[in-house]
């Protein structure tokens, strides 16, 4: 077993190269943009560069001139940004804008169950009684951040019932492997998809609460022995290219790599050991998909619960993704940040 040690130099030129690819891209105020930019929010924490920062201000500001769109679940993602920017330049707008996503979660978005966020997509009822893996980085994971930012207990409470209850509905006790999604009208996960996108929004954001909660709280033990099975199970399904499929036990499905950076991302975080080695496989592995430009290749285009492990296969990888950027960088700046407990595990 050896140890991992990334160059910080190559690791900071490929955050540069991919930030300043997804500078280029015509995002909306939807949840690819704010995959993307939650990606160059982390890019700015390990780096300070200040371009990314005036980027992010004079977008969202030029945005904010012509309206932001309804509110819905996906679209709360752009919560990330609003907490870096309030930080970074300390302007009160930013955490209006924050507070004004976490209020619609906490009053006017869809539950059902035990208080669980509906995903939505639209302004519309669009997948009734519905729990998607995604969920969890569009508002839990942004819910739990502003909590801890703001001291607002009612906030993180909230987070932390939404982790809990998509581990009960998606986390199969029997595989550790998250599913897509849950149905509580017909009481079932639907095509029963292990999506490899899902379970990489399942493994960052745990890995990301596990690390912003403390052993005296509850949830801390469940999210992570949640996390601790996963990636127990998602290491053995690595390919010999270091990634993951985007149905990750169908050896016919393609490789993915914005699964594989969030996955991956989350690996760093939780620093096992013995995960050392999957580590170097996956940065061996996503380094190759990254284009001179700062491209992401080979990420899978938005995808809806399909209805068959075939359908997920046929998903196209063609373009540049919002996601496949955000996650990649999250994966990157992971590896700077955590380098410390990673050098010496």
């Amino acid at each position: 077993m050896r140890k991992f040690v990334c160059d910080d130099a190559e690791v900071k030129e490929l955050i540069d190269r991919v930030v300043r690819r997804t500078m280029n891209i015509d995002f909306t105020w939807n949840w690819s943009c704010g995959v993307a930019f939650y990606g160059i929010s982390k890019a700015w924490e390990v780096t300070g560069n200040q371009e990314y920062i005036d980027f992010l201000v004079k977008w969202v500001d030029e945005y904010l001139e012509l309206g932001i769109p309804t509110l819905m679940v996906n679209s709360c993602a752009m919560g990330h940004t609003m907490i870096t920017l309030h930080e970074a330049t300390g302007d009160q707008k930013y955490l209006d804008l924050a507070l004004m996503k976490a209020e619609y979660l906490r009053k006017e978005a869809i539950r059902f169950g035990e208080g669980v966020f509906q995903h939505t997509v639209s302004s519309d009822n669009d997948f009734p009684e519905q729990a998607w893996a995604d969920t969890l980085f569009m508002a839990a994971y942004f819910l739990l951040r502003l909590g801890f930012k703001l001291d607002k207990k009612e906030y993180i409470d909230d987070a932390l019932n939404q982790f809990y209850w998509h581990e009960e509905y998606l986390q199969n006790p029997k595989t550790n492997l998250f599913y897509h999604a849950w149905d509580n009208v017909r009481g079932d996960h639907l095509s029963g998809i292990y999506w490899g996108r899902a379970n990489a929004w399942a493994a960052y954001t745990m890995a990301q609460a596990y690390k912003m909660l403390n052993p005296f709280m509850p949830m801390w033990m469940q999210i992570g022995g949640a996390l601790g099975d996963q990636l127990s199970a998602l290491v053995r399904l690595q390919t010999k290219d270091g990634l993951w499929r985007t149905v990750l036990n169908d050896e016919t499905s393609y490789e993915e790599t914005s699964a594989s950076a969030g996955i991956a991302a989350a690996l760093v975080s939780y620093a096992h050991p013995l995960h050392q080695n999957y580590i170097a496989s996956a940065y061996k592995g996503i380094l190759a998909n990254i284009d001179e430009d700062g491209t992401v290749r080979n990420v899978s285009a938005g995808t809806a619960v399909m209805h068959s492990a075939d359908d997920y296969k046929v998903i196209s990888k063609k373009r540049v993704q919002g996601w496949g950027q955000g996650l990649t960088l999250a994966f990157l700046v992971a590896l700077l940040q955590n380098k410390e407990i990673v050098s010496k595990i």
